[in-house]
């Protein structure tokens, strides 16, 4: 079996993130990697969002981005007022493509196109199997999601799944300087539902249809909404030439209990997705970046993790959403109604100040978060 510094299982973001960031740092060129994955990531597989503050490392890969959005609540419509924030969107494909190109030109970094189907750490070795080879490791990164590992825990799981169609327009009808953040004034069918509309010119959108629920929906259900949402906007004549499709764990599941010795776990196999929310490209670029300072210091994976008060708060809001599906509506209107969107979004990267925190939940229906509140301390 060939033996390698490094192993990933699995090579999409967080994975491919990681790996560049070591190719980066410059600390690695004489340790042998190797990326294992089913996928060749060459197609535009989804689309990833996040709030900035201003310019970023990853602006050369945005493919479009907003300085303000609208929020449809159920009775009200807001412009939000993103101050220095800026909204992005960056397509699988041109992130791919980026890191793979650079990735490229360090000789002992190894890209293979297998499945990953077991790997086990001996204290002293990893040993990963493939459909087709074995494979040793000094260390091993999983980012392979496993459902039943958050299942067979004590926590709420719910997913974020949703259904985008890009489409084009036979003439003008977007405004692209603004997109719609969240559009709840969709039927809530007692669940958490809303749109997104992304415009990247006057003709072409992605618009997608997202929830945040226990379980999916018939595969029919999310073209009927999207064909629904588009007819209510006056929409008839149009192509659809893409489409987009996925479904995000969302659940404050310790994830790092299953890291061991040698193998950690990344992405959102290691909860680095936003569990209240279901963002993950900025929370894996944060994860990265400590991920990178970690691997200076320590040997063991046991060790990388590090609880925080969000992590209880994210608990909080999925043990309602969980109980009361469709409270999301409510939720979400009354913190973008109320607070500030710029400061709702430093509160969602976890950058806020303990008195920062209490302004913006001070937006949200107390009600319902004190007996959250109270479900999980007693």
């Amino acid at each position: 079996m060939k033996h390698y510094h490094y192993i990933f299982a699995g090579s999409g973001l967080s994975a491919l993130m990681t790996v560049y960031k070591m190719a980066q740092a410059g600390t690695l060129t004489d340790k042998p990697i190797l990326l294992l994955d089913s996928s060749s990531k060459q197609h535009n597989d989804r689309t990833w969002c996040f709030w900035e503050n201003g310019n970023g490392k990853w602006n050369t890969i945005v493919s479009k981005q907003w300085d303000s959005a609208w929020f449809h609540g159920s009775n009200f419509k807001k412009e939000l007022d993103f101050g220095s924030y800026k909204y992005k969107m960056v397509k699988g494909i041109d992130f791919y493509s980026h890191i793979l190109s650079k990735l490229t030109n360090y000789s002992n970094i190894t890209i293979v196109q297998q499945k990953v189907i077991y790997f086990i750490d001996h204290d002293t070795h990893v040993q990963v199997n493939t459909e087709t080879e074995n494979y040793t490791c000094d260390k091993l990164f999983n980012s392979i999601y496993n459902p039943e590992t958050a299942a067979k825990g004590k926590y709420p799981v719910l997913q974020q799944h949703f259904k985008g169609w890009f489409i084009k327009t036979k003439t003008p009808f977007f405004d692209d300087s603004t997109a719609t953040f969240m559009d709840f004034s969709i039927p809530q069918k007692g669940n958490t539902r809303f749109m997104y509309v992304l415009p990247s010119s006057p003709t072409t959108a992605l618009l997608e249809y997202t929830l945040f629920s226990e379980h999916l929906l018939p595969e029919e259900e999310y073209d009927t909404a999207i064909e629904e949402y588009l007819t209510c906007l006056g929409i008839t004549d149009y192509e659809i030439t893409e489409t987009e499709k996925g479904c995000i764990p969302m659940t404050s599941c310790p994830f790092w209990k299953n890291n061991t010795k040698n193998i950690l776990n990344i992405g959102s196999a290691g909860g680095w997705t936003k569990a209240s929310t279901g963002y993950t490209f900025k929370n894996t670029d944060k994860k990265t970046e400590e991920l990178i300072a970690f691997l200076e210091k320590e040997n063991d994976f046991r060790k990388f993790y590090k609880k925080n008060r969000f992590w209880f708060y994210d608990l909080l809001l999925l043990d309602i959403l969980y109980r009361n599906n469709e409270k999301g509506s409510s939720i979400f209107s009354a913190m973008f109604k109320k607070g500030k969107a710029s400061l709702i979004f430093k509160f969602l990267d976890e950058e806020t100040s303990l008195s920062e925190d209490l302004k913006v939940i001070a937006t949200c229906p107390k009600g319902l978060f004190v007996k959250a509140l109270l479900r999980n301390i007693f």
